[in-house]
């Protein structure tokens, strides 16, 4: 979780929100990413999204079988379905995210009964240090 703080942080002084994402295989870093929303003008450029895609391109498969995520903040609704589609093996995420989140709150899709993968997960992992990096980010915007 501390390489995805680490990208969280180079995201906030790139003037993203700060999210970061780590995709481990096997005990080795595969790909790791930090939101370039504004940079890449692009909706769709969440960490996780820009991890699992780096991954997929690495191991050069679609599946990420037996790949682990670690994210800095429960993946959004875009995020979750990637996962399934990734078929992550687990997911590990820092701060609960109660208005965007979508593994805990709003939808929570892995629980849904047509969604055909379920990773393990694993909520709360350095949770305050990823809240606290989030909310000094927002109160520095306001």
């Amino acid at each position: 979780m501390e390489l995805a703080l680490a990208e969280a942080r180079a995201a906030a002084d790139a003037g993203e929100v700060p999210v970061g994402a780590v995709v481990v295989k096997r005990g080795s870093v595969v790909a790791r990413a930090g939101n370039r929303t504004l940079t890449d003008a692009d909706p769709t450029a969440h960490a996780e999204m820009l991890a699992l895609r780096a991954a997929a391109r690495h191991l050069n498969s679609e599946r990420l079988t037996g790949c682990d995520l670690y994210v800095t903040l429960e993946p959004c609704a875009m995020c979750a379905g990637a996962i399934v589609h990734a078929r992550i093996r687990r997911l590990y995420f820092a701060a609960s995210d109660p208005k965007g989140g979508a593994i805990e709150h709003g939808p929570r899709l892995f629980g849904q009964p047509t969604v055909h993968h379920r990773p393990d997960v694993y909520g709360g992992i350095a949770g305050r240090e990823a809240a606290e990096l989030l909310a000094g980010f927002f109160r520095a915007r306001r």
